[in-house]
C-alpha cells in the first residue's frame, strides 16, 4: 500500500520548473538564509478574525494571544520544559459563524521591539515580522439516509433529522469546531535554494521578494486532532473554548506531518474520499495513542506477514484454476455461488456508500471469479441464436473431465442438502427484517437478504 501511493504521488508531482533554478541573468541563485536567526528574540500576537485578510489590529477583542520575549529554536523554556507555550481562551461567535460562516486565526510573529500593523510605520519591518493564517472550523458533510419499516412506514428517526433532511437534502455541509490547535515553529535553517525546495514542502517556505531570503516556516499541526471531537457549531453556541499552543519544531518531524497533511495527488478522487481517508486516520491516531507499543509493534509485523499469505494466495488461486485439465473432485456449482455472491456483495457496498478502495476491491475478485467460470465450463458464443435478434447467446456446457467422474453427482447433492436449511434459515429472516427492521427501500431489502 505505501509503495502504491508513492508512485501514484511520484507521478502525479510536478518537479520543479527548470527556469526557477536560475536567475535571470542565467547565473545559478544563490542559497538563502532564514530571516530570523537562531535565538532571536520574539514576539507573538495571535487574532481571531472572520475575514480572511486580517487588519484590524486596533480591535482589542480581536486579539486572543499576546507573548513576548520568545526565543527562536529554544526547546527548554515552558512548563514542561519542552519550548512549549500554552494560551486558553473562549473565542466569542456572531450569529454569521453560528449559521456555517468562517473564522480565521492570524499569526504574527515580529523580532521583539516591532508590531505587525504596517500602519505603524516605526514600529513595523516586513522582514522582522512572519505572517501566516488558516481557517479553523472545518466544513464536514453530515449525511442522513431515510429509513422505514417497508410494512408499516414508520421510523425511529429523530423527526428534527428529517425535518433537516427535507430542507437541507440528504446531504448537508455544517461547520464544526475542534478545540485545540498547536502552532509550530521550524527550527530550521537549512540554506533552502528558491524553486529547488522539494514538495510539499515547497508550500510552506515563503522567500522574500527583494532579499530573496526566506521566512521561518509556520506550521499549524492539527495531526492528532480527532475526527470524533469536532462538534457542530449552530445557533446555540455563543462562545467556543480553544486551546492554542506554541512548540518548536524540528524539520524531521515536520516533513513527516506535511507529507501526512498533503492531498494533491488525489484531487481527482473527489471530496468523499478525503471524509473517508480522515476517518480511516483516525484509527491509525488512536492505534498509535493508545495501544501498547509492543502488541502496536506485533500488529504491523502480523499485518505485514497477513498481507504476503494474502498475496501468495490470490496469486496460488489464479495459478491453479489456469494449469488445471481435470475438473475431478472440484465444484462447479461453488464457482457459480462465487461469483453469485461477488455480485451480492457488489451491489450492496455500492448501496451504502462503502469505500472506494473496497469498491475497487470486491469488482476485481468479482472479475477473477467470473474468469474461473471459463476455466471449469466450456463457454461459447451462440452467434445463430441471438438475444433479441442482436446479441450472441452465451452458452455453458459441463467438461468431459466433470461429467465423466463422479464429482457432478456429490456436487448436486451437497447443493440440494444445503438448500433445505439455507432457504428456510432465508425467508425466517427476511420475515424478521420486514417486521423489525428499517430499510431505504425494497431494492435495499432483497440486497440484505442476499
Amino acid at each position: 500500500r505505501i509503495f502504491i501511493i508513492w508512485a501514484i504521488s511520484s507521478w502525479f508531482r510536478r518537479g520543479p520548473a527548470p527556469q526557477e533554478q536560475s536567475s535571470a541573468g542565467g547565473t545559478p541563485r544563490a542559497p538563502s538564509r532564514n530571516l530570523f536567526p537562531k535565538d532571536t528574540l520574539m514576539d507573538l500576537y495571535v487574532y481571531i478574525s472572520e475575514h480572511e485578510h486580517f487588519t484590524d489590529f486596533n480591535v482589542s477583542s480581536a486579539l486572543f494571544w499576546q507573548k513576548r520575549d520568545l526565543v527562536y529554536g529554544d526547546w527548554t523554556s515552558g512548563e514542561n520544559a519542552d519550548g512549549c507555550y500554552e494560551h486558553y481562551g473562549e473565542v466569542d461567535i456572531s450569529q454569521s459563524v453560528q449559521q456555517n460562516g468562517s473564522i480565521y486565526v492570524h499569526v504574527y510573529f515580529t523580532k521583539s521591539g516591532f508590531h505587525p500593523d504596517p500602519r505603524q510605520k516605526n514600529l513595523y519591518r516586513r522582514l522582522a515580522t512572519v505572517h501566516t493564517s488558516r481557517m479553523i472550523n472545518k466544513y464536514k458533510r453530515r449525511r442522513f439516509q431515510k429509513t422505514k419499516n417497508l410494512l408499516t412506514g414508520e421510523t425511529e428517526a429523530d423527526p428534527e433529522m428529517i425535518k433537516r433532511a427535507e430542507d437541507y437534502g440528504p446531504v448537508e455541509v455544517i461547520s464544526h469546531w475542534h478545540p485545540n490547535l498547536t502552532i509550530n515553529m521550524v527550527d530550521d535553517h537549512t540554506p533552502w535554494v528558491k524553486g529547488s525546495v522539494p514538495p510539499p514542502l515547497d508550500q510552506y517556505v515563503k522567500f522574500d521578494a527583494i532579499s530573496g531570503d526566506y521566512y521561518p516556516i509556520l506550521y499549524f499541526n492539527d495531526y492528532w486532532n480527532l475526527q470524533k471531537d469536532y462538534f457542530p457549531i449552530n445557533e446555540t453556541l455563543q462562545r467556543l473554548p480553544f486551546r492554542l499552543s506554541f512548540c518548536p519544531l524540528s524539520l524531521w518531524r515536520w516533513q513527516l506531518y506535511a507529507a501526512q497533511s498533503t492531498k494533491s495527488p488525489w484531487n481527482f478522487l473527489g471530496e468523499d474520499l478525503y471524509e473517508q481517508s480522515d476517518e480511516e486516520q483516525d484509527s491509525v491516531k488512536v492505534a498509535l495513542l493508545e495501544t501498547n507499543p509492543y502488541l502496536l509493534a506485533l500488529t504491523i509485523v502480523v499485518s505485514i506477514v497477513h498481507s504476503i499469505f494474502e498475496f501468495l494466495a490470490f496469486k496460488n488461486d489464479i495459478q491453479f484454476w489456469n494449469s488445471r485439465q481435470s475438473l475431478e473432485g472440484l465444484s462447479v456449482r461453488s464457482v457459480f455461488f462465487g461469483v453469485f455472491q461477488s455480485l451480492v456483495v457488489l451491489l450492496y457496498i455500492l448501496d451504502n456508500e462503502t469505500n472506494f478502495v473496497v469498491q475497487v476491491s470486491v469488482f476485481i475478485g468479482l472479475l477473477i471469479d467470473l474468469w474461473k467460470i471459463t476455466k471449469v465450463m466450456d463457454v461459447r458464443l451462440d452467434r445463430e441464436n441471438k438475444v433479441a435478434g442482436v446479441f450472441p447467446r452465451v452458452t455453458f456446457k459441463d467438461k468431459s473431465t466433470y461429467i465423466e467422474s463422479s464429482t457432478k453427482v456429490y456436487d448436486d447433492m451437497a447443493f440440494r442438502y444445503l438448500s433445505w436449511i439455507l432457504f428456510p434459515l432465508l425467508g425466517c429472516y427476511a420475515v424478521y427484517s420486514l417486521l423489525y427492521l428499517e430499510h431505504k427501500g425494497w431494492y435495499s431489502w432483497v440486497l440484505s437478504m442476499l
